[in-house]
Formats: C-alpha cells, structure tokens, sequence
C-alpha cells in the first residue's frame, strides 16, 4: 500500500521565478521535504523570500537520484534547469520494480512556457556568441557584413514559399528571425545610439495597434478595401514631414521590385504630373529604351492588378522548366 507521494516540481526558466502556479505553490507550501539537486536552480531565491526551505541533494546518476527520492519520500523534488536526465525512466522502472511498494509519483507541472517564448532564448544565444568567449566570426561581424546573408535568407524563403516546401519554410523563417535578432543584439552594442530587441519588437507592436484602429481602437473596417484606406490614411499622417511621394523607398530594392514600388506609390498619390513611359515597342533595344519598356510593363500591370515581379518568377520558373524538358531532364 502506498504510503507516501513524491512531487517532480517542472518549471521553466523562460518564466520570471516565483511565477509559479496554485497547485505548485500549494504543494511546496504543505511538503514535508523540498529538495533538489541544482544549487544554481532560478526559483531558489523566490522559494526562500517565500519562506519555503530547500535542502540541496548531491548531483549523482539518475538511477542513484531516484532510488533517494523513494527513500525519503514523501516530498516535492523541484527538478533542475536541465530537466534532471534520466531521472522519469529511473523511477518508472522503481515505481515497476516495487509495485505496491513505491510511492506515488506526480508530475506536477509548475510553470509553463508562454506562446513566443523560445525567443527569449534566441536572445540569450545571440549574447553568448557576441560575447567574450563567445564565436569570432559572430564577434567581428556588422550591420554592413550581414547585409548579403539578410538577403540570401530572404530570397530562399520566398523559394520555399512559392515551392510549398513546409519543412525548409520552417528552416528558412528561422534564419531570417535569425537575422532580425543578430542586426538587434549588434545594435545594443552601438555606444551612440544603442537599441536592443525589446525596443525593435516593442516598436513593431505600437505600429501595428496603431495602424489597426478596426481591431484595437473604435474604428470601422468590414472589408479589405476600407483596412487598406484606413492603413494608407495613417500611414500619411505618419509620414507628413516627407518632401516626395517616393520617399522611404529603398533604391536597394531588386530593379524590378524597386520600379513596381515606384509606380505603386505614384499611383497612390494620384500624381500625374510624369507621363506613362510609351508602350510601342522599339524596333532596336538600348539599354535606355529597354528600360523605358519594362518601366511600360510595370505600369500596365500595375493597372491591371499584376505583380509582375511574381509574373517574371513565374515566367522563370517556365522557362527553366522548358529549357530542362528541352535537355531530357526532369525537376529536380
């Protein structure tokens, strides 16, 4: 007949310490014994202001842990940071071995891990390699040095988008996230003008509260057409101290994609003032009149709701695929 209960205590170090719930406070409050066996575990300081002891145990093998745990039970464990390896099996096998005997094991979960919250250990690895004694090659790179791989890793997730690929979508979000965090953790680093991820996230959800009034505030918007107007008037009351229609443009932007962004803000603005480029086709190309006809093609597809960056993707894709089936090959 069992006789007394063991309490594995899980927490989450992604989770402010002392933050723990009812049930685990309960049980810590009315055991006994509360041991564990990781002096450096992040709830100690908040169990001891909240006047609960606990007693270390030595590190030791799993098989060793378990057999003290059943030894001195009743008791609650508050498992370590590293989830205390082996230690679950260890006790299933006594709780098989002893059966009627051991005592009665719950895991009893004490704080859970909040949705977004493995970001924060993107944080804590993005400061270990920046910092001494962290990777070289981490160390020594800037804003400027990791312009190309900014890039690279967001041209191969638009492949992976317009392939249906799940698994290198998932892979390839990650490296672009990855970029986001590397560009912010270098940016605290700035003695100037210095600003960390909190600062980059916290901005991007002011805007987005901001910008969507329908959704947060009292403003109406039932259909897309009237949260694109509603998106674009504040927007303009955003950007009132820009001098031109095409400011905040980047000229970085891929030739194609900047001249579709070009047209797409002139067209917005309604401003008329400089003509459509001539659609004729002339009979010789030079590099100017070549220009002037894919400025041509951009506009008319524009205005007829085409994007012709995705159009000559597209196109790409067919032609690469013709050009295979031309040379006896398949899709790789």
């Amino acid at each position: 007949m069992q006789t007394a209960k063991l309490t594995l205590l899980t927490t989450t170090h992604r989770i402010a310490p002392g933050l723990l719930s009812w049930p685990a406070w309960e049980a810590l409050r009315q055991a006994p014994l509360v041991l564990t066996a990781d002096p450096a575990h992040p709830q100690l300081p908040a169990l001891e202001q909240a006047g609960v002891r606990v007693e270390q145990v030595p590190a030791q093998s799993a098989p060793a842990l378990a057999r003290l745990l059943v030894e001195r039970s009743p008791l609650v464990f508050l498992v370590g940071s590293d989830g205390d390896p082996g230690l679950t099996d260890a006790l299933a096998r006594i709780a098989v071995e002893q059966a009627g005997q051991a005592p009665e094991i719950e895991l009893l979960p004490g704080s859970y891990d909040l949705p977004g919250a493995r970001l924060l250990d993107l944080v804590t690895v993005m400061d270990r390699l920046r910092s001494p004694g962290g990777c070289p090659w981490d160390a020594e790179q800037t804003h400027g040095s990791l312009v190309k791989y900014l890039v690279e890793e967001a041209y191969e997730l638009v492949e992976a988008i317009e392939q249906g690929d799940r698994a290198t979508l998932r892979e390839e979000l990650g490296d672009v996230l990855l970029q986001v965090f590397f560009h912010s953790r270098i940016a605290e680093e700035d003695t100037e003008d210095p600003f960390s991820i909190d600062e980059v996230a916290g901005d991007i959800v002011a805007k987005l509260i901001y910008r969507h009034p329908h959704v947060f505030a009292d403003s109406d918007a039932a259909t897309t057409d009237q949260v694109e107007a509603n998106w674009e008037t504040l927007k303009a009351a955003e950007k009132q101290d820009r001098e031109s229609v095409l400011d905040g443009v980047p000229s970085g932007l891929p030739a194609l994609a900047y001249a579709v962004k070009l047209v797409s803000r002139t067209r917005r603005a309604e401003f008329g003032k400089v003509p459509d480029a001539p659609y004729a086709l002339p009979e010789q190309l030079t590099e100017a009149s070549a220009g002037e006809l894919l400025l041509a093609v951009v506009q008319r597809a524009h205005d007829a709701g085409v994007d012709p960056d995705a159009a000559l993707r597209a196109a790409a894709r067919d032609y690469r695929r013709a050009v295979r089936a031309a040379e006896g090959l398949t899709e790789d």
